[in-house]
Formats: C-alpha cells, structure tokens, sequence
C-alpha cells in the first residue's frame, strides 16, 4: 500500500522579548485527536505538498501564508504496522511570514509554544525525536515505526535531508 501524501507546517514567530516560538494546535477530531500537533493534513489530489500547507494552515488556523515563504524542512514517513492505512509520509515545511491571526476552528485550536519550552510530552511519539531539530534549522529526513499500541514509536531513523532515512 503506498504511503498517504501529507503535509505540515510549522509557523514561527518572535515573542517581544527576542523569543522564538511555533504555532501548533489542540486537535479535536480525527487521527491525533487530543494530541498536540503541527497544522496539517493530507495533500489533495493534484495537489503539491506546499498547496497543501498553504490549505491546510488556512482551514485549521485562519492564518495565510504564501507558498514563496514555506522553506522544506523535513521529510518524515510514520508507520503504523497494525494500522496501515494509517502509513503516511509528512512533507514538513517553517515559514516565518505570513498574515493574520491564529483563530479556534473545527478541527484545531491553535496556540503559540516557546521552541525551548515545547509540549512534547502531549504530542505523538516521534515529535521529540526531530521536532526541536527542525526547529533549530536542521533538514531532516526521518523514518518512525510505531508499536502495536499506535502510540509509541519502536524504531527511528533520521539523516539530513535527501539522504536515505
């Protein structure tokens, strides 16, 4: 079965004290539902993954953000082996301009996170394996196999991006 095309974007911002901080959300439904999570979803048919995100930001946040200011950090295939369809590879963009505010939507409800203060521990598994790492700039490519529970990542694998995970 091949892997389901998705996307993720990660908004950054400065605090008015010089901190960094991301934009991610509270998921109400779906897959991750009351996880925390980066904005994001599956890429439409016909579709890039940077449509994707601009879409995708836009439905769950409000927020618009330009393809020209999505820069490609990462590359990250999950896989589920008791739950296949669950198979995704995530194309992980940063952008740190776009426009408007971040409002409450149906599937999300977004908040801002200091990057040295991140919600790991409310996040799936694999976030604290290369989340900060693409937050600090790294381009990574990654590969997480999750247990039979769904919920705990069994094995990894990371390496800069374009080379094999």
């Amino acid at each position: 079965m091949p892997l389901t095309p998705t996307c993720l974007c990660l908004l950054t911002g400065t605090t008015a004290d010089g901190g960094r901080q991301v934009l991610l959300g509270h998921k109400k439904t779906g897959l991750g539902r009351g996880k925390i999570v980066a904005l994001g979803g599956h890429v439409e048919d016909g579709e890039s993954p940077a449509d994707g995100a601009v879409r995708e930001v836009k439905e769950e946040s409000g927020i618009r953000v330009a393809p020209g200011a999505l820069r490609e950090a990462a590359q990250v295939t999950f896989l589920f082996p008791v739950c296949p369809r669950w198979d995704m590879i995530a194309f992980v963009f940063t952008a740190a301009e776009w426009t408007g505010e971040a409002v409450d939507t149906a599937e999300i409800s977004p908040e801002w996170f200091d990057v040295t203060d991140l919600p790991l521990d409310r996040m799936w598994d694999d976030a604290k394996r290369w989340l900060p790492r693409v937050l600090d700039g790294e381009r990574l490519g990654a590969v997480f196999t999750y247990a039979e529970d769904c919920e705990t990542v069994v094995t990894g694998t990371l390496s800069p991006l374009g080379e094999t995970a």
